[in-house]
């Protein structure tokens, strides 16, 4: 009785802090199929009650394979990805419905002496697209996330509902898609700024060469260990701690599923139970200088060369390296957006944005853009100018509005590249 008391006093600290904040949590499909799940589900409901906002991410790859094998039917990969014909995406739907109805029936049965139950809710929250084919190998309905609905998940979190997550992805066309349960969880993360995600595996954490297990890790120090733990789930787990905490997510925890537990352990005591996956690397926003030319070039060098933004030589960025803010992290340039006021008029045109790949989660665009709108209005402009080809939507969820070459000043209207057929859109920021 003395412990639990003393551990109960000692937990305090991290219940007050753990309060209102957002966790993802990711579910594989072999936690849900270990006798343990039932405590996970517990202390699920307990974390719930002590005012964590949840999102659960649940996979299921081994309840696939079972639905395959029980229908005579084999499982294809490539680049140790599943590839999801019509037959096999029979197999996903029924494994991944099951699943989602055996968590929410679980989350619906109270505690012994609560009356109220949790409210949990599952939907099409997350946008997908195709991964298409690769090395001449069509993946079919394998999917990845395009994006996660983070405002109706907000709403739903502001409700105090856990909100529950498959591995499957819908398209704006209505197409299904199969997608990686880590894809889901990081992104879902990624995108609701989420103060933890929490991912269970088979082991109690990450363990170095010499069976130590790690306590702590930085991404940086991952690369090791991803190359030995190879497509295990462990390396799939850390992979997407490593992902997550580039996406912005402050802090990764892997804990195990087999432990009684563990979850709870990792959160609420000082030492905690598992591995920790955390990225407290220097990030800022400041105008580029001319010593920043080079690391320019080789952000902006796979974008030119894919079409999605004009050439822009060496001496071109040099001239005009005063337009442009950058996002900077451990001395790396991760993006760039330029300005240009457009003469005669009161507006500007926004033109070079570009997040690096590995970075494009955590809301930088954003930050990018109301950097560039500040900057615009100090400069006394009402109006901004963007021309793109390839990436319409992404402006046009922010605020920008279709346009045409004759509303762009005179002088911007003259040097309309007609060959490149940019489309044009406009946003007041007054």
């Amino acid at each position: 009785m003395h412990d639990y008391v003393n551990w109960f006093r000692h937990s305090t600290p991290y219940i007050n802090t753990h309060r209102d904040c957002t966790f993802v949590v990711l579910l594989p499909g072999e936690a849900m199929a270990h006798p343990n799940f039932i405590n996970i589900i517990h202390d699920v409901m307990l974390l719930n009650s002590l005012g964590v906002r949840l999102v659960l991410v649940h996979g299921s790859r081994p309840q696939i394979e079972e639905r395959l094998k029980a229908r005579g039917l084999d499982s294809r990969y490539h680049n140790d990805l599943r590839i999801t014909d019509l037959d096999t995406l029979a197999c996903v739907m029924d494994a991944v419905g099951s699943l989602r109805i055996a968590i929410e029936a679980r989350l619906c049965t109270a505690p012994s002496g609560q009356r109220s139950r949790l409210r949990v809710v599952s939907g099409n929250f997350v946008t997908a697209k195709p991964i298409g084919v690769v090395d001449g190998v069509d993946f079919h309905h394998t999917g990845e996330v395009r994006r996660i609905d983070r405002k109706a998940i907000s709403q739903h979190l502001d409700e105090q509902s856990i909100v529950l997550l498959s591995s499957i992805g819908y398209s704006p066309t209505g197409e299904v898609f199969n997608l990686a349960c880590e894809d889901v969880a990081t992104s879902a993360a990624a995108a609701l700024n989420a103060d933890k995600l929490i991912l269970l595996g088979p082991d109690t954490g990450i363990f170095d060469a010499d069976g130590q297990l790690l306590r702590e890790l930085k991404p940086t120090r991952a690369t090791a260990l991803l190359k030995a733990l190879g497509n295990s789930l462990p390396g799939s787990l850390l992979k997407a701690a490593c992902k997550a905490c580039d996406g912005g997510v402050r802090r990764s925890h892997i804990v195990s599923f087999a432990e009684d537990g563990a979850v709870l352990t990792e959160l609420f005591t000082r030492d905690g139970g598992g591995t920790m996956v955390s990225q407290e690397a220097f990030e800022q926003i400041r105008p580029a200088t001319i010593d920043d030319v080079a690391g320019l070039l080789e952000l902006l060098r796979p974008l030119e060369e894919a079409g999605i933004l004009v050439r822009r030589s060496r001496e071109v960025l040099e001239t005009e390296i005063g337009q442009f803010t950058l996002i900077e992290r451990d001395s790396m340039i991760i993006g760039c957006a330029a300005l240009y006021p457009l003469d005669d008029s009161r507006s500007g045109e926004l033109a070079c944005v570009a997040i690096d790949p590995d970075y494009r989660h955590g809301g930088r665009g954003d930050q990018l853009l109301a950097s560039v709108e500040a900057q615009a209005r100090k400069l006394g402009l009402d109006t901004l100018f963007v021309l793109t080809t390839r990436t319409a939507h992404w402006f046009r969820e922010r605020g920008f509005v279709p346009s045409s070459v004759e509303r762009l000043p005179a002088k911007r209207a003259s040097l309309y590249n007609y060959q490149r057929n940019s489309k044009v859109f406009e946003k007041s920021i007054s």
